[in-house]
């Protein structure tokens, strides 16, 4: 009786039950007499929700395969699904949440606010016999699945105690009747009955959901009319969900748009937009043959060049990218976006002064452009006189290919690199290590420099995303392809990487896996962040280059081991630090953003009873969290600017800090090197990947969890009433991180040929007196 979730998008990476993130489908039931009033169904839901698609569960008496392909052509994500009669639906245990529709439906407006509740089974309670309300089974349902045990499904199907009171069709009725406060009244603007409209009443234009029974068209025309707006043929149908204005779901957007109609009379716009969604999707090649052919000798569609020259450099094809950028820089309109693509792909290629020159004319466009303002700065520096301290020779020298942030960008990232150098060398600045960008362009100059150093170390952070700084080289985050990562000749080290690919994203995997093959091969040493990041790409890999992928922790979380004069503090600031994160917003928090922001604003203000609550801005982008909560709930935050601050005093605030309460990795991992107790937001599988690696699961709770201000009050008051406690614990499994770092430190050393660390001096030091090691010394008792 299972029904596979989010079959038809079996290509997304799915790690629900990492993350916690909802299952949700549409059902409705119907036999082959019932098909027409599906396909008006599937129609209305489509045209007046074009921004939602979920799985649309079909129960079923045991129809033909064939019998659904005329809904697959109006939704591409229709899961058949066997069942005795309707309520199984409420055995449609793949799922968290369904949204069943009543026989006879017709969608008319929004339905968000019933993909939003959380709680019970949703239903508009009905008149029934002597004026009781009853809940019939044949209405609107939304089913969560938490709520219906083995308790509420046998009651659908165990006789009421002295008969059926209200009639055969009420074991809805019945089972929650045995389950008080189980009912969730939903307004009847959700399922209104076309019955109420006689006198052909027009029907309220607040009716989201309007459900015809038996009552004919005469007396009911408008409601009728309403639902015969949707008895459309294919083609017009397709044209009609293409015409709308406003946000639309990308498979439905795809799935309607294409093929194309012959005759080339697609307007630009809509192909521009269907390329767009490829883009987000990682199909660069399908997007760039589809704006080729609109742009074919227009340079007149400034937009369509923009785009186009995006997907282009996502395909490395550097050249052809800059030349329609520059098309796109004509219009006033898109010039500063285009100059700060073009800026961006100048420094990709090594032309700094180029970035340099595109950066300043996108500003001369636009001065309150962001994008180019933030090339502008970093670009600036070019041609100025070299560091004050000397660089040590080359072949003396470690390369060190990273993401480097500056400016305002993720303070994780500005802490993450110098970690990575404190374990390898005390001195972590340009006089010992050769900084090379892993998003800039490995070509044969780039090969040179690093084949000139004593060796090469890739890391850390979650560099196996597909799309931050997409390209066709590697697939992957470094900007190198196969054949020149081959001819590296110093020794390689792949160090504290992660897999970063979100919960429900898609990426295209065979190029990754491929470059992925020749990276595990020539690395003297290739380990990964966390186990869950070992297991992900163990499972790319052929059998006999799996057991060369090792588990490396993030440095950053032994950065007590790090410092030689580490002090824990003596005493810590009444404080408690938040943090969220908001990119890929739509796979961090799906429909559940309305319910994690109100269970926040519920855990801030029982925790600000105990501790000052104070907010942790990892990039300004994160700062969305206090404005919302500010605007929604009334609540405020004082906010910390980490992107502003040093590294330094990045871990100076965190080590003093009591607790961190965080969604970013690094918002997790950087406290907890510095000794404090964290608490994790799940909305990536990395954090969770990270807590079980340390054994402490109990450390994350969900975005999604229904009791997430509960929950997450509850854990933050124990912390801060046993502190003590909680910080041993830190330090104890800290411990563990740093045996098997120093233990991997040994082995790099002499892949490295540095030499051995001198005596042992003491480690951090705690304000209950505990020693740890000292990094350098990396030798095993």
């Amino acid at each position: 009786m299972n029904a596979p979730a989010d079959s038809a998008a079996a290509d997304a990476d799915d790690r629900r039950a990492v993350t916690g993130r909802r299952r949700i489908a549409f059902a409705a039931c119907t036999d082959e007499d019932g098909m027409p009033g599906l396909l008006v169904l599937l129609r209305s839901l489509v045209l007046t929700n074009p921004a939602v698609c979920e799985d649309f569960l079909v129960l079923h008496p045991g129809l033909p395969d064939a019998s659904f392909d005329a809904a697959r052509r109006l939704h591409p994500r229709i899961v058949p699904y066997e069942a005795a009669d309707r309520l199984d639906v409420f055995r449609a245990d793949a799922y968290d949440t369904v949204v069943a529709f009543g026989s006879g439906t017709v969608v008319l407006g929004p339905l968000l606010p019933l993909l939003q509740l959380r709680t019970g089974v949703g239903a508009v309670p009905q008149p029934g016999p002597d004026g009781l309300r009853t809940v019939r089974d044949d209405g609107l349902l939304v089913i969560q699945r938490q709520d219906t045990d083995g308790t509420f499904l046998a009651g659908l199907t165990a006789p009421e105690h002295g008969g059926e009171a209200h009639g055969g069709d009420e074991r809805v009725h019945r089972a929650l009747g045995r389950e008080p406060g189980l009912l969730t009244a939903v307004d009847s603007r959700y399922d209104f009955l076309v019955g109420r409209l006689y006198d052909d009443t027009p029907v309220p234009d607040s009716t989201a959901v309007l459900r015809f029974t038996d009552t004919g068209r005469a007396g009911y025309a408008p409601a009728y009319e309403a639902r015969d707006r949707y008895e459309l043929d294919d083609g017009a149908f397709r044209a009609a969900y293409c015409a709308l204005s406003g946000p639309k779901h990308p498979e439905l957007l795809l799935h309607h748009a294409l093929p194309f109609p012959a005759g080339g009379n697609t307007p630009v716009e809509l192909v521009r937009q269907v390329a767009d969604v490829l883009r987000q999707q990682g199909r660069y090649e399908e997007a760039v043959t589809l704006l080729t052919a609109a742009v074919d000798d227009r340079p007149d569609l400034p937009r369509c060049h923009e785009t186009l020259g995006i997907c282009l450099m996502a395909l490395s094809r550097y050249e052809e990218a800059e030349a329609h950028l520059l098309l796109a820089t004509v219009s006033p309109d898109f010039a500063a976006r285009a100059y700060g693509q073009l800026a961006r792909l100048a420094w990709l290629l090594g032309r700094t002064r180029d970035a340099h020159g595109y950066a300043r004319e996108g500003l001369d466009a636009d001065p309150t452009d962001a994008n180019c303002r933030a090339w502008y700065v970093r670009t600036r520096e070019h041609g100025m006189s070299a560091p004050a301290t000397p660089a040590a020779a080359p072949a003396e020298q470690l390369a060190h290919v990273a993401l480097f942030a500056d400016g305002q960008e993720n303070a994780g990232d500005k802490v993450l690199p110098e970690a990575v150098r404190m374990c390898f060398d005390a001195d972590t600045g340009p006089r010992r290590w050769h900084q090379q960008s892993v998003h800039r362009l490995v070509d044969e100059p780039v090969l040179e420099e690093l084949n000139a150093r004593r060796g090469v170390i890739v890391g850390g952070g979650g560099l196996f995303l597909p799309d931050t700084a997409p390209n066709s080289n590697s697939g992957w985050q470094w900007n190198i392809a196969d054949d020149v990562l081959g001819r590296i000749t110093v020794p390689l080290a792949v160090f504290a990487v992660g897999y970063n690919v979100f919960d429900g994203q898609r990426y295209r995997r065979d190029r990754f896996a491929a470059s992925l093959r020749v990276l595990v091969e020539r690395s003297a040493f290739f380990g990964l962040r966390n186990q869950g990041s070992v297991a992900r790409v163990r499972e790319l890999l052929p059998d006999d280059l799996r057991d060369r992928v090792r588990y490396q922790p993030c440095p950053t979380t032994v950065a007590r081991h790090l410092d030689p004069d580490w002090t824990d503090p003596v005493r810590r600031d009444d404080t408690v630090l938040v943090n969220c994160a908001y990119d890929r917003a739509n796979l961090r928090f799906g429909h559940d953003y309305g319910h994690f922001l109100a269970e926040m604003d519920a855990a801030v203000r029982a925790i600000g009873e105990r501790a000052e609550v104070r907010y942790a801005a990892h990039m300004p982008a994160d700062e969305k969290f206090v404005q919302d909560l500010r605007r929604e709930h009334g609540t405020s935050l004082p906010v910390e600017p980490l992107y502003l601050r040093s590294n330094e005093q990045i871990r100076d605030l965190y080590r003093r800090t009591r607790l961190v309460i965080g969604m970013r990795g690094h918002a997790g991992m950087i406290p907890f090197g510095c000794g404090t107790p964290v608490i994790s937001l799940v909305s990536h599988p990395k954090l969770a990947y990270f807590l079980t690696d340390i054994e402490r699961p109990e450390w994350g709770v969900s975005v999604h969890d229904r009791a997430l201000g509960a929950r997450l009050s509850e854990r933050a008051t124990t912390v801060l009433e046993n502190h003590r406690a909680a910080v041993a614990d830190v330090h104890g499994r800290q411990k563990r991180l740093w045996s098997v770092t120093r233990t991997n430190l040994t082995a790099l050393r002499e892949v490295f040929g540095l030499p051995l660390p001198g005596p042992r001096i003491p480690g951090p030091r705690s304000a209950e007196g505990a020693h740890g090691l000292h990094l350098p010394d990396t030798r095993t008792k």
